[in-house]
């Protein structure tokens, strides 16, 4: 071959070679710019949330002063904000307590006429024993005692704390449905209880927090409610057990009575019953029930407190003791949290320290994250929470 057509294959090769790595470096270019586009979906818009917390209870209000200490902008849509009237979620263990302190709401359980628990006492068969809190190990920034107390007074005390910080909105209204768009939460349809209109919110992340009784679980997760058992419960007022700083389980029959102070003058007494033999509360067969077969098997000592309660016609409440296992949602933009999320047994008193300690997870994920509309960065953050919660609760 002579020099000219030597020449010639050789420019040719380069023109081929050069042209590959420019369409290759392009491409991988587009790649990126691609995956980046995917992870920011979408700008965050000026007086738009980062985050929409559904439900103001111990875990949705307790969230959105965590977050906005952290400087995110968080709106709270509440269904009701009256003061709670509950007969679960009194009393708050030791942990809870510590959980409260590293979020800096300690303070919530003060002015509330909170009462102090020392530890278990278990009555059977007339035997008596008591079981002090644990304090092995001991890091507790006070001394490791449980505290009992009107719920509602405690979220009310959250829900002024949240709604102190001027990056909280909290609003009252029923949320209707979620706002979804390729499998992505965007925000919410509300109808507001003021303006009585529904109208929309928009945010990168949404908490669903709203309770066992939530409705938006349904749209998120496939998971089954268990009913075991019904707890009735009611208050015994102008009234101080012999041992006020103990939680009073008794083993009767069929079922478990629990006694405890929920104020200086006021004790709750709750009665386990059978889900397939619930008496009648509107015919009175509630009331014989309980002073008939279940006042006998009380101790001495409590008996007259619990029959006292039920003689001065307390309010009785009647609510379903469901379990129901953690499961993530497979849709982006979204998380649950608290008894919509995961539910056990009431009397392991256990519900609020799980919550308060998920807040802490998600606060210390989120936190690093400068933009919540990153939905690729959320979802990771949501699948660690899940697997570090797991390790938690399993240890």
């Amino acid at each position: 071959m002579d020099l000219p057509h030597v020449w010639l294959w050789t420019m040719l090769l380069a023109f081929v070679l050069t042209w590959m790595i420019f369409h290759f470096n392009n491409q991988r270019k587009k790649k990126s710019m691609l995956k980046l586009a995917e992870a920011a979906t979408e700008e965050i818009r000026e007086g738009v949330a980062d985050i929409i917390i559904v439900g103001a209870g111990v875990g949705g209000s307790a969230l959105a002063y965590a977050l906005a200490k952290d400087g995110r902008r968080v709106h709270v849509i509440e269904r009701d904000m009256r003061e709670p009237e509950r007969i679960m979620g009194e009393v708050m263990q030791p942990g809870g307590r510590f959980m409260l302190s590293k979020l800096g709401l300690q303070d919530c359980l003060e002015g509330i006429d909170a009462q102090k628990l020392t530890g278990l006492a278990v009555y059977k068969d007339g035997k008596e024993g008591v079981l002090p809190f644990p304090v092995e190990n001991n890091t507790f920034p006070y001394e490791p005692s449980a505290r009992s107390f009107h719920n509602g007074r405690l979220v009310q005390r959250l829900r002024q704390r949240a709604s102190s910080l001027p990056n909280v909105h909290v609003e009252e209204g029923t949320v209707k449905s979620l706002i979804e768009e390729k499998g992505v939460i965007k925000g919410v349809i509300y109808k507001n209880t003021t303006a009585c209109q529904e109208t929309t919110a928009f945010a990168p992340l949404t908490v669903v927090c709203d309770g066992c009784y939530s409705n938006l679980r349904r749209s998120l997760v496939d998971s089954t409610e268990e009913v075991h058992t019904y707890m009735v419960g009611y208050i015994t007022r102008n009234s101080q057990l012999y041992d006020p700083k103990s939680l009073h389980l008794i083993l009767s029959r069929p079922m478990v009575c629990i006694m405890y102070q929920t104020s200086s003058d006021e004790v709750r007494c709750i009665a386990e019953i059978p889900a397939d033999s619930v008496p009648s509360m509107a015919n009175g067969e509630m009331s014989t029930f309980l002073k008939e077969s279940m006042a006998p098997q009380i101790p001495i000592q409590l008996r007259e407190i619990f029959i006292k309660g039920i003689n001065d016609g307390a309010s009785m409440k009647v609510v379903p003791t469901k379990s129901m296992s953690a499961t993530l949602s497979e849709k982006k933009g979204v998380i649950v949290l608290g008894d919509a999320f995961n539910m056990r047994h009431p009397i392991i008193a256990s519900g609020m320290m799980v919550v308060l300690s998920d807040v802490l997870i998600l606060r210390h994920l989120l936190k690093p994250l400068e933009n919540l509309a990153n939905v690729t960065q959320v979802s990771q953050v949501i699948k660690n929470f899940n697997d570090i919660r797991k390790r938690q609760l399993t240890h």
